[in-house]
């Protein structure tokens, strides 16, 4: 069974920045479609990003425009979400998730992806003084 692992969380001070990386064991990502989720205590998993295994497209809800940046490393066959400007809101567990080519979708229903099955264990960030 394939497994995603994130990786990058951590404690960080309201304005600055984290990277989280999104790898997996025994697939390569190149070609499939990655998405970025977040869950707090006591709220519903939200999306944050996408980026497209099709194309270079990348797709970011409004909390991550122009602080949060998807990028793919096909030498190193993982996904970075780099965060800066970092708010306390944004404190949660990040996960990735993907279908890995399961579905024909790609990031077309990233914000609410029943057809992502694969998903790692998720990493905690903290944003606090």
């Amino acid at each position: 069974q394939v497994q995603l692992v994130e990786s990058g969380g951590g404690l960080v001070q309201p304005g600055g920045s984290l990277r989280l990386s999104c790898t997996a064991s025994g697939e390569t990502l190149d070609h499939y479609a990655i998405g970025w989720f977040r869950q707090a205590p006591g709220k519903e998993r939200e999306a944050v990003s996408c980026i497209s295994g099709k194309t270079t497209t990348t797709y970011y809800e409004d909390s991550a425009k122009g602080r949060f940046t998807v990028s793919r490393d096909k030498t190193k066959n993982t996904v970075y979400l780099q965060m800066n400007s970092l708010r306390p809101e944004g404190q949660a567990v990040y996960y990735c998730g993907s279908d890995l080519g399961k579905s024909p979708w790609d990031c077309d229903y990233y914000s609410d992806p029943p057809y992502f099955g694969f998903w790692g264990q998720g990493t905690q960030v903290t944003v606090s003084s």
